[in-house]
Formats: C-alpha cells, structure tokens, sequence
C-alpha cells in the first residue's frame, strides 16, 4: 500500500506538466491565429473602406495596356479610350486613306471627346462618317464657324455629333459629343495625297503623333496696313492666337503606358514592276499578289502612335519613269496630273559656282534625345562634304543663339575643325525661338553675286508660329536658297514642306541616325549641282488653270509636278527650262494620259495652297485669298481652315439634365524625345496633364480653357486603422505576453521533468 502510493505521487506532477505543456501549446497557437486573424481583419477594412464606396474605380494595377488612369472627385477611373485604323490605297500616283477613330467611353458618365492629331501636309480631306451601332451618318462640308454652331447644337440636344477641324495644314482635331457609358463610337475619315517621288524612289508617310509645338510670348507686334492709301493700319502681338488648339496633353512615358493604339494597312499598286518595298521606322510584314502589287501590315500589330510610318519603294528596272501623266473628268471639266524629272545637270558642261552656306542647328529641348544625335551627326557630314572654294558659318539656337563666325569663312581644315567642335560641344535644352535664327542666317553679310548662297537649316520644326518664320524667309531671302532638314521621328512637315517653297529650296526629312548619310548625300547632291530653272508650262489646245502658278526650280533627281483644270483634254503640254546653262523641254500628247483618281481634290488643295501662299508673299490680300479658298474648299468639298465636316445623329441619346464632360485625349511624347528636355523636371503636375471640365454648351467659351487634372495620379488607399482594431489588437498582445511569462516561469520546471 506504501509501495504503490509513493508510485502514484511520482507519476502525477509529471502528467500534470504534460498537460499543463499541452494547454500551453494549445493557448500559444489560439494567440498566433488571432494575432492573424487581427491583421487580416486590418487588411481587409482597409481595402475595404477604400473601394465600397466606388466599387466600379479602376485601380492602378488593373490598367490593361493603351489605357490612361483618370483622377476625377479624388478617386481614380478609366479616362476615354483611342484607338485607330489606317488603311491606305496607292494607285500610281495617288494614295487614298482610311483613317478610323474609334473612341470607347469605359466610365458611367457622358462624355465628349476630343483628339487632336496629325495628317500629310499635302492630303485633302473629304469625307467624314460617324458610326453609332449599326447607323452610319455622313459629314457634311461647312463653312467652319456654321459647322461648329451646328455641332454645338447637337451637343446641347444630347445628340451625338462629330466635327473634324484644320488647325494647321497637317494638324487635325476631332470632336464627338455624347458618347454615353460603355458606348463605342467610330469616326472616320478620308483623304487624297500624291505620291512622293525622289530620284528613283516613291515614298509616302503617315503622321501618327503631334509633336508638342513651342509657342514664343508675344514680343514683336507686326503690322498690317490696309490698302486703301490711309496709311492706317492693325497691329498683332500674338504670334499664336490659337495655341491652345494646337497643344493637346502630353503624356510622360516614364509614368504612363502608351496609349492610342494604331494598326495600319497599305495596298500598294505602283503601276509598274515593284523592286525594293521597305517600311524605315516600323516593322513590317509584305505579301506580293502580283509583280506590281504588295500589302504591307504593320508585324507588330497595333502600335502606338509615337512616330511618322515611313514607306519607300522602288521600280525593278534600274531606273524609275521620267514622265508620267494621267487624267480624271470630274462634273464639266478635266483635271491632269503630270510628273516631269529633267535630265541630270551633270549633263551640263556649266562649272560649279562656288557656295557660301550657312549651316544653322536647332538644339532646343525638343531635340532631346535622339534627334540632337541625329543633327548634329548630320551638320557633321555636311561640314566633312565643304569644298576649298566654298565659304560657310554656323547657327546654334534654342530661345538664345550663337553665331560662330563674324561672318562667313573659308572652308578651309581649320575652320572647319573649329566648327566641328563647336558642333560637337551642342546639348539640348530651352525654347525654340526659330526667327531670330532664320533671320541671322538670311542677312548676306558678303553680297558676292558670283557665289550660290545657301542656307541649311537643321530642325524637328516644333514650333506654333509657323507664319512668322514664312514672313521673315518672304521678307528676307534675297538671292538665299532655303534647304530644311526635318530631324526626328515626327517633324513638322508644313513648316518644313512650305519654308523650302519659299526660301526656293527643298526638304530633306532624317527620321534615324541610320538615314544620315544617305538622306544627306541626297540633300548635297541638290546643293552641289545647279538647279533647274526657268520653268514654264504651256498647253497647245486646252485652257488651263494650272498650279503652282509660279514653277519653282527643280534640284537633282526631283520631278516637276503639276496639277491642272482643262477645259478639254485634247492636244499637248509643252515643259520648257533650263538645266544648268542648256535649254530644255520636253513635250508630252494628252492623248497618253491613264486614268487616275482624286485628281480633282489634289488640284483644289494645291491651289488653297497657292492662295495661301500668295497671302503671305503679299500678292493677294487676306480678304481675297480667303474668298478663294472657300470657294475652291466648298466647290470641291475639302477641309480647310475655313471649311469643316460636321456629322450629327438625329435622334438624341444623352438623357435630359445628363451633366457632358469633355476629355480632351492626350498623346504620346514623340519616340526618342526627352520629356525633361521639353517640360523640365517632373512636377506633381505636368504639361502631360490630361484636361477635363464639364462640355455643357450654355456657357461655352470661344477658346478651350480646360483644367488640369493629372493622369498619372492614383488614388491611395485609405490605410488609416479604426480605434477599435488598435484595441483588440492590443488585447491580444498584452495576452500573448502574458502567456510567455507563465512560460517563461515555468520552464525550469519543464526542464527538471524531462
């Protein structure tokens, strides 16, 4: 009985700790599940009291690709969605393009919609068609200011309406009201372009991004007198009235994905046997039909809209067709398109006046990145290509300006090797203030009437006051020939295109460090070989109305293009000049024209362009030349600055007393720019801020003034803990400390059983 007693009280203490270890462990893992279960629960009404109140907001991880994140009401949604679809025709010597708008409004508001964008300088538009589920609605041409009360009175009834506007020659802006939540509205348009031909090589290009345009402060009035012998006359100080229209938001690409997704589709038929078909900034795939035929899709599908899509292409013979004529009826007359390239001038015995050129170099901000490396590579060539009998300067300028030399020098090694490193020294940064330089390198210092003075002006051309640049290159350019180099991936090609009209030069376009030398070997051949001059155009039977009106001179390897109206298309068009100091002509029977397309819009727009032309050479008043060219833009219905294609939905769908925003759609930062470069540093707000105001036209502004709301800010998440969860929580740790003390007490014991 003794025996077994000491036994019991032996094996008691140590079941009792076993237990005790048990409940321990038992209580342990109680305390880590509620500690777990608190930090979810915080988690949880965290996220919670951050999106049940707006359960529909996008969140920032949740944008798909092509999408912009939109703060509106400090909570973050989709904003408007882009997207576009070109399809281009070339027939011979024309393209038609398809261009199609597809706006989807992916947020629970109404919501107007704007998109400004680029087209080819040389395109005319014509057609507008808005498609809203299975109805299509036709645009109609207007003049522009009833185009836009029309619009603003759909607007306001709640219909949905489309309006397309020229801001510039080769800058667009498409407006589409009412577009309700979840709703897809499709806008699309039509235009007509010549091919471009160079040498033995066709070419066309498609814009896809507008380049942000530096806007100088108005500093210099200019003047204009009235022609009625009074002597009196207006003043403008503003250089350009409608910034605001020509500088939509910009999106910073180290913030934001791309957006405005872009798929493109080219049916070339050239008429003739195709060689080397190639696309310079875009990779493609090419399907061939047939010897003269190729389909040409971008591989990559869908990209974004950052930079000009380029494509060239070459005949299979050696050489490309020297002449080419062809022919449309349209109403009571005949329009005629001809393509004459005069034979080399190295035919000529005449021997190569020496030059003066002065070269000038754009190294603003926009010429960040990429593009600075390409001028400056390109001026480099340029310096290396000098002749001993040549004499030359350099311009740098941003909003300040360097002249290297008092005056021109000798191209001799050591001026040379100066300006080299000056060139090589160049960084981008500041404005683009282009007149001052333009004007610098127009003031002939020399006047040596036995020397070819040129002046080769490097630039991406992004600025808004074009037509104070024409004014000076009119004002100025004496016996100067005016050679513009467009620099970069989306270049300003009517300022470009229409200073070379005016300075009697051309145009280069260098869209990669890869096309330096071989675009300027191209650029010094014109400058190195004597012009074509003295043109005239002449027609044996038919009375014509012809353009240009006034033949510009013709550099090596490019054609003479004319477009003209003839009262019957019968007999000859006889060309005359001369290459270098021969004479030439050539003469071409009308009977051999082929039949062409569109040719009656490619005339009317060439002669807008001659009007437009004549008012800034001073040889028609404002007045008159805009009298032409509504005439000429209603007549052959084409978008101009004074005509607009306005389509309106009859039947309205936005409800009554339904608030409208407007979002005006930002773009990309053009490929190889640098945002710094042209912003500055990145503020919390930026110039790539995306606009939004409420679009009711009852109170609508002549001028859009929009207000900033920035894209790129997201909404954080309310991660402030309630007092209560702090509590508990602490409950729940003062207990776990509690028992790692009992633990903490015992753990001798534990020791001493084991």
């Amino acid at each position: 009985m003794d025996r077994y007693d000491t036994a019991d009280s032996d094996e008691h203490p140590m079941l009792s700790r076993l237990i005790k270890l048990g409940l321990f462990l038992l209580a342990q893992g109680i305390a880590v599940i509620l500690v777990a279960f608190v930090a979810l629960l915080v988690s949880f009404g965290t996220s919670w009291s951050a999106t049940t109140d707006q359960a529909s907001l996008l969140q920032p991880g949740e944008a798909g690709s092509g999408s912009l994140l939109l703060k509106q009401d400090g909570a973050t949604t989709e904003a408007i969605r882009l997207g576009t679809d070109i399809d281009i025709t070339v027939s011979g010597p024309t393209l038609r393009a398809r261009v199609t708008q597809a706006f989807r409004n992916p947020t629970k508001d109404w919501v107007e919609a704007t998109y400004v964008y680029p087209l080819a300088t040389n395109g005319a538009v014509d057609t507008l068609k808005m498609v809203v589920g299975d109805r299509v609605i036709i645009g109609d041409i207007k003049e522009r200011q009833q185009a836009r009360m029309i619009y603003e009175q759909a607007r306001s009834a709640g219909q949905k309406a489309a309006l397309t506007e020229q801001e510039r020659p080769n800058i667009f802006t498409n407006s589409v009201a009412n577009i309700g939540p979840g709703e897809t509205v499709l806008v699309q348009i039509e235009y007509q372009e010549p091919v471009h031909q160079s040498g033995n090589e066709y070419s066309l290009r498609v814009p896809l991004v507008v380049a942000p345009r530096y806007s100088p402060a108005p500093i210099v009035q200019s003047v204009d007198f009235h022609n009625d012998g009074s002597g009196w006359g207006a003043t403008t100080s503003e250089p350009v009235p409608d910034r605001d229209r020509i500088a939509p938001p910009v999106l910073d690409p180290a913030r934001n994905a791309p957006v405005n997704p872009t798929s493109i589709t080219v049916r070339l038929k050239a008429g003739f046997t195709l060689g080397e078909v190639k696309s310079h900034h875009h990779n493609v795939n090419t399907e061939s039909p047939d010897n003269a035929t190729r389909i040409v899709t971008l591989a990559d599908g869908a990209v974004p809209a950052d930079r000009d899509f380029e494509l060239t292409w070459k005949p299979a013979a050696q050489k490309a067709p020297s002449v080419g004529l062809f022919r449309e009826h349209v109403g009571d007359a005949d329009y005629l398109l001809a393509f004459v390239t005069p034979p080399s001038a190295e035919q000529t015995t005449q021997k190569p006046l020496p030059r003066e050129v002065v070269f000038v170099i754009d190294n603003s901000g926009s010429m960040g990145g990429t593009s600075i490396v390409q001028a400056k590579a390109s001026l480099l060539y340029a310096l290396g290509r000098l002749q001993p009998a040549d004499r030359f300067n350099v311009i740098r300028f941003d909003d300040t300006m360097d002249v290297l030399f008092p005056a021109s020098v000798p191209a001799d090694a050591a001026h040379v090797g100066e300006a080299t490193s000056f060139v090589g020294a160049l960084q981008a940064r500041g404005g683009t203030e282009m007149v001052p330089a333009m004007r610098a390198a127009l003031t002939d210092k020399i006047s040596d009437s036995n020397m070819v003075r040129q002046v080769v002006f490097l630039t991406d051309g992004a600025i808004g006051n074009e037509q104070q640049l024409f004014e000076t290159i009119t004002a100025m350019r004496g016996r100067s020939r005016v050679f513009m180099v467009g620099i970069g991936s989306a270049p300003n090609t009517y300022l470009m295109t229409r200073a070379a009209e005016l300075g009697r030069g051309a145009f280069t376009h260098i869209g990669s460090v890869e096309q330096v030398e071989e675009r300027m070997r191209g650029l010094f051949a014109k400058l190195e070989n004597p012009a074509v001059t003295g043109l005239s155009a002449k027609f044996s039977d038919a009375t014509a109305d012809v353009t240009p009106a006034i033949m510009p001179d013709v550099y090596r390897d490019e054609p003479l293009v004319l477009a003209a109206r003839l009262d019957k298309l019968s007999g000859s068009l006889e060309i005359k000049g001369r290459v270098g100091d021969r004479p030439w002509s050539v003469t071409l029977p009308l009977q051999n024209a082929a039949e062409g397309k569109g040719l009656s819009k490619l005339w009317a727009r060439r002669k807008i362009g001659d009007a437009e032309v004549a008012r800034t050479l001073r040889e028609m008043t404002p007045e008159d030349s805009d009298k032409a060219i509504l005439a000429l833009a209603l007549d052959h219905q084409i978008v101009t600055r004074l005509t607009s294609l306005v389509a309106v939905d009859k039947t309205p769908s936005r409800p009554e007393g339904a608030p409208l925003k407007l979002s005006e759609l930002p773009i990309n930062l053009p490929a190889g720019w640098d945002f710094e470069k042209v912003f500055g540093e990145r503020p919390q707000q930026t110039p790539a801020q995306l606009r939004e105001r409420h679009a009711d036209a009852r109170n609508q502004p002549a001028v859009r003034r929009p207000t900033p709301a920035a894209p790129d800010a997201v909404r954080l998440p309310k991660t402030a803990t309630s007092a209560e969860l702090k509590m508990i929580a602490g409950l729940v740790l003062i207990v776990l400390a509690l028992i790692l003390f009992v633990f903490n007490r015992r753990q001798p014991l534990l020791t001493d059983a084991a």
